[in-house]
């Protein structure tokens, strides 16, 4: 729901029937004595109440529905973003013409790992990972990590943006 007004409706009918309810069952037990009201109002403010609580309860499915939906919609991108990234990462890999030994330590420090904990993960020495890195730099015509990972955001971005082009064409034109 985009506009606030009948949620806060609904609100405060629900509010409104709780405090009768509660109202209603402190002042039997704390023996309040309250002004006696005719049974047909008794009725009328008992089944206005039941609907306030029956609308709630609508109005939470309906909003945890949406929310849901919107959960899963926001996975889905995720899960998209995540593969087209991996097809980027991929391409590239295969286009500078990584070992598979590059490949690895590449991907381990695309993911933000240190030369000791890639050193680690692999069973060699830093001085190896750092030459692997070394040679990674210079396949992918780069000076360090930083430049390594903006060139994929850059494609990821520059990929965005055609899709985005794309999707804002008329369906005719395609």
């Amino acid at each position: 729901m985009r506009r606030p007004g009948p949620i806060i409706a609904i609100f405060i009918i629900q509010a409104s029937c709780a405090f009768f309810f509660v109202y209603d069952i402190l002042a039997s037990v704390l023996g309040i004595k309250t002004t006696p009201i005719s049974w047909k109002m008794r009725e009328l403010i008992e089944i206005g109440a039941a609907i306030g609580l029956v609308l709630g309860v609508v109005l939470g499915a309906l909003l945890l529905f949406r929310a849901l939906r919107a959960r899963n919609s926001a996975e889905a991108g995720l899960r998209r973003a995540s593969g087209a990234f991996m097809d980027l990462l991929e391409e590239r890999l295969t286009e500078w013409g990584l070992t598979a030994a590059e490949r690895d330590v590449a991907l381990f420090a695309i993911k933000g790992m240190s030369t000791a904990e890639i050193a680690t993960l692999r069973a060699t020495s830093e001085g190896t990972v750092k030459a692997q890195t070394n040679a990674i730099y210079r396949k992918a015509g780069v000076t360090g990590r930083a430049q390594l990972l903006s060139l994929f955001i850059e494609d990821l971005m520059r990929d965005d943006a055609g899709v985005r082009a794309a999707a804002a064409l008329p369906s005719n034109a395609a």
